[in-house]
């Protein structure tokens, strides 16, 4: 029945957007941790920044970025399950190029490979052939573009499977910024309220984007990245 394919499509989405999922994206911080170590935030006013910096990162890195990436590859996928494997690696390599930070590269990559290897136990749905395609040098790989293939083979609405992506992101985000002492569980959660305007927004606008529109357009949140690949010390792995 369609309600219960609907549902199924919402539960695959929590599935995975949950932190517990086995593609590592628990260990990135996103730059935040060279924020961190800046000494930049000021604490009399450290949630309203943690949220106006989450909102840009959305607004003008993941959602451009990865959430048209993302939108790109669920399109590729046909009715039938046919895959338009051109669309879906121009949007991968054109998603590499965006990410200027070696650290973000590599990450959504590697969450993307881990993403593969997890899809047959957790989904039932073998990717083989992107994976072969990613092996040979073909594709990157990316994490975004990867799981946009995933949420078409489990029927995944396109809206819906963009705006996981984009609170997957927020979520593993305040979650870092806990664990780096710059916000408690309260001020995290009000962190996620203040953003979901704008990651509606983005979502909204992502959904539609095609494989010329993915973009990025984050200076500082990518500096600081860059600065993280050589910090002494590192809690994060981005």
């Amino acid at each position: 029945m369609p309600g219960e394919s609907r549902l199924a499509g919402f539960l695959s989405v929590l599935q995975l957007s949950d932190s517990g999922f086995p593609s590592g994206r628990y260990t990135l911080s996103h730059g935040l941790e060279a924020f961190a170590q800046t000494g930049l935030f000021e604490t009399p006013t450290l949630a309203a920044t943690l949220a106006a910096l989450l909102g840009d990162c959305i607004r003008f890195g993941v959602a451009p970025a990865d959430g048209v990436a993302l939108a790109c590859a669920h399109r590729a996928v046909a009715l039938d399950g046919t895959v338009d494997v051109e669309l879906v690696v121009a949007a991968d390599r054109r998603l590499s190029a965006v990410k200027l930070a070696r650290e973000a590269r590599e990450a959504s990559t590697r969450s993307g490979r881990a993403l593969l290897a997890a899809a047959p136990a957790v989904a039932g749905v073998s990717m083989g052939g992107y994976r072969q395609l990613i092996d040979d040098g073909n594709a990157p790989g990316n994490h975004a573009v990867v799981l946009g293939l995933l949420d078409a083979l489990l029927d995944v609405p396109r809206l819906e499977a963009v705006t996981a992506e984009l609170y997957a992101f927020s979520a593993g985000w305040v979650a870092a910024a806990m664990r780096l002492g710059l916000a408690d569980h309260l001020a995290a959660q009000s962190v996620l309220r203040r953003v979901r305007p704008v990651l509606v927004a983005a979502a909204e606008r992502a959904v539609a984007g095609d494989v010329a529109q993915i973009a990025s357009c984050t200076p500082l949140p990518d500096v600081m990245s860059m600065r993280h690949e050589h910090a002494e010390l590192r809690l994060f792995a981005s």
